[in-house]
């Protein structure tokens, strides 16, 4: 199934499935409210009434999770390209639901940086409470997969040895459109599918989920030995290379600019820099 959040005229957003034709109404407010009622799937399998899939406008697929946590330095590429040698354990930060914003929002340039970035990742989002998860109890906690672009202050996220002030800036990361649930992904729970950055028509980014180092079922498992995830938490699962920060010499995002991520079978979060008002 593909799940969404979407907005109405009256200025709420519902929770839907994405059919071929129709968004068929769920019954809930939006997908986080969704996932944390009991029967869930049953529920987003049935029919309802309809709104029109030409012109919606999906808010975050998720729009205030309890937790965004994120992973650094996960792909293998990635971590090479950045200098630095394989990390035996999950490097994790955290971003508030006040950074999100929709699949075709806007991404806010904040007028104190110089060094924004783009970051095309593949995330988690949990359908069932889980702690300390092992093997399949991990495997259920994956409700689906969604496109997360974790754009960064890279000049703030710099300023100290920790990332969490670079990373959760004010309407500057995209989530959704869709929520995916693992049966529609080539690898299931460990999907192997195609992730890539475009900005302004130019391939950036450009790699497989096959290269994490730590897959969703891992990081599932990591994370909730320390914290009870629930329903409507996000993982972000990293970046692989093809970052602005990266580049000789760096390149960073302007306002203006078109910025396209896209993780096959996913969707697309197609974006707008736009600078502060």
């Amino acid at each position: 199934m593909k799940l969404a959040t979407i907005r109405t005229a009256e200025g709420a957003t519902r929770a839907v499935r994405a059919d071929d034709d129709r968004l068929v109404d769920l019954g809930a407010a939006d997908v986080g409210a969704l996932l944390a009622a009991p029967g869930w799937r049953e529920r987003a399998a049935a029919d309802g009434p309809s709104h029109e899939r030409r012109g919606a406008e999906y808010a975050p697929v998720v729009p205030r999770p309890g937790k965004i946590i994120c992973v650094g330095l996960n792909y293998r590429n990635h971590i090479l390209e950045m200098g630095r040698d394989l990390p035996r354990y999950p490097t994790l930060f955290a971003k508030y639901a006040e950074a999100l914003v929709g699949a075709g929002d806007d991404i806010v340039l904040p007028p104190e940086t110089g060094a924004f970035d783009w970051e095309c990742e593949l995330a988690v989002v949990v359908g069932t409470p889980v702690r300390r998860a092992r093997g399949a109890s991990a495997e259920d906690a994956i409700a689906g997969f969604t496109v997360l672009n974790d754009v960064t202050c890279r000049d703030w996220q710099f300023r100290t040895k920790e990332w969490l002030q670079g990373k959760t800036w004010e309407a500057t990361t995209p989530l959704g459109p869709h929520l995916v649930t693992p049966d529609e992904l080539p690898g299931g729970v460990r999907p192997k599918v195609d992730i890539s950055t475009e900005l302004d028509g130019e391939t950036v980014q450009r790699d497989n989920t096959g290269d994490l180092l730590f897959d969703p079922v891992d990081l599932v498992e990591y994370v909730s030995t320390m914290i009870t995830l629930r329903p409507g938490d996000v993982i972000a699962t990293g970046t692989p290379g093809g970052v602005g920060h990266a580049r000789k010499p760096p390149r960073y995002l302007r306002a203006g600019q078109r910025l396209v991520t896209t993780v096959e079978g996913l969707g697309s979060c197609v974006n707008r820099i736009v600078a502060s008002a």
